[in-house]
């Protein structure tokens, strides 16, 4: 059904760094499966085929403004966030109240939008954790001062952060995520490779990009992209046959030179893989009577229609990414914020729901991912580029009802606070990204590969997970 905070499709793809969808070409093709003729490393922690999980990594580029969607809600608490925020605090009255399993004396509350990520988080499907962000080693205030600690490159720049959070790396500018390494060193897990393990809802993307392996990107709307012109199914439109023949003939021929027959090969794997993927989507529901009918919650459709394809496609393990962009809110942030996280809220229950309905639910897990948050002080009708956020992460796997990491005080001049309500984050998107892998099939012996900072946070020869936040 239609909502009245949807957004147009034109305004959810243009902000959402997906250039390749709908891009009629050939070179679409070819980037999109590009991963079939890499080479596969055999370092997983299993090869049982029959383990099926996905990690699906929902981007809120641009910067949520995180201390507004967690909040602490009575006492001193309260009044210190209220004096902080000035004329962005949320009053009480409107909050969300949530009960964590592990309560520290504090009450909390989430955004008014967040409604049914309210009764995920009180029935134990969500679990939030608090004041991650980029780091290369733990830094304190005076340390940062004196610059006695190393900090991550660009830090309050929105490419850059952008940029680390899905590489893994602070310490230098890549162009290779750890979605993608974590691809490169796990891909023998899945039976079939004619369909990359990394599939994108937002086009090209530095996270799923490994040494190996890159995205395959589809549609939100249509699933596979598949070559301009081509339609084998269509054999009405004259146009369409003389067109649907012409790139078959030229597929089937035969090349001596050694450049046309590989590139040729690449296609014709593309056209072969897309007919297999869009067969095997067809088999899978349609999920119409969970999902409503904006542009995000269209998105989470596919994706659950591709999880529910996974035995037909015959893999162990896929990853998804779903970028929503927008939350750069330098004005507006109240009004802004609340549409937006209404979407979020909606969507995520809605994925919730279609993963229970085919019993799927603890074999995903759904994590968010933002560049920074905003700074605890208005700019007057706004906020900046801060550091430390909150973020989500949900799934039948996840310890759904607590708050992991420590919620940092909102008043100024604290031990974290480096100016304008700035936080030094307290948890690294290393320790985060690294439980995420571990449960994902990546063996603790080659989180270096992925993560070199991670020894500064977390001992791999520890009994304990980097963080708590997954079953594993």
């Amino acid at each position: 059904m239609k909502t009245k905070n949807s957004i147009s499709r034109r305004k959810f793809i243009g902000q959402s760094s997906c250039a390749a969808i709908g891009f009629s070409s050939f070179m679409s093709a070819l980037l999109s499966l590009k991963s079939m003729s890499a080479a596969a490393m055999a370092n997983s922690v299993t090869t049982a085929s029959g383990d099926y999980k996905a990690l699906v990594c929902f981007s809120l580029s641009g910067g949520n403004d995180a201390f507004n969607m967690l909040m602490p809600r009575s006492g001193l608490p309260y009044q210190e966030y209220a004096e902080t925020r000035s004329n962005l605090a949320i009053a009480i009255s409107d909050m969300l109240a949530i009960n964590p399993l592990n309560p520290d004396g504090r009450d909390f509350g989430i955004h008014p939008s967040m409604m049914n990520i309210q009764n995920l988080f009180n029935n134990g499907r969500l679990a939030f954790i608090n004041n991650v962000g980029t780091l290369i080693e733990p830094s304190t205030k005076q340390q940062i001062y004196d610059r006695l600690v190393d900090l991550p490159l660009g830090l309050f720049s929105h490419s850059d952060q952008y940029q680390q959070w899905q590489t893994g790396l602070p310490h230098e500018r890549s162009n290779i995520g750890w979605g993608g390494k974590m691809a490169d060193l796990i891909r023998d897990m899945n039976n079939n490779q004619n369909i990359s393990m990394n599939i994108s809802l937002s086009g090209t993307n530095v996270f799923q990009l490994g040494n190996d392996v890159i995205e395959y990107t589809i549609d939100p709307y249509d699933g596979g992209i598949g070559i301009y012109g081509y339609n084998p199914d269509n054999m009405y439109d004259i146009m369409n046959i003389m067109r649907t023949q012409g790139i078959d003939n030229m597929l089937e021929a035969s090349y001596a030179d050694i450049y046309k027959k590989t590139y040729v090969d690449v296609i014709r794997n593309a056209r072969d893989s897309n007919i297999e993927f869009q067969a095997a989507l067809e088999s899978s529901p349609s999920f119409d009577d969970i999902f409503s009918e904006n542009d995000l919650s269209q998105a989470f459709r596919m994706t659950a229609r591709t999880i529910a394809a996974h035995q037909t496609l015959d893999v162990s393990r896929q990853t998804f990414f779903l970028d929503f962009g927008g939350w750069d809110h330098h004005d507006e942030v109240l009004q802004e914020q609340a549409g937006m996280l209404y979407l979020v809220d909606l969507a995520l229950s809605e994925f919730n729901q279609a993963m229970e309905s085919i019993g799927c639910v603890d074999m995903v897990t759904t994590f968010t991912m933002s560049e920074f948050a905003r700074t605890l002080t208005s700019n007057g009708n706004g906020t900046d580029h801060a550091w430390g956020t909150n973020v989500m992460v949900m799934g039948g796997a996840v310890n759904g009802g607590y708050m992991f990491g420590d919620y940092p005080s909102i008043a100024l001049d604290n031990p974290l606070e480096i100016g304008n309500g700035t936080l030094i984050p307290t948890l690294s998107t290393d320790q985060y990204f690294a439980e995420l892998a571990m449960w994902f099939g990546v063996a603790k012996t080659d989180l270096a590969l992925l993560f070199p900072n991670l020894s500064n946070f977390y001992s791999i020869s520890s009994p304990n997970n980097p963080i708590g936040f997954l079953n594993i």
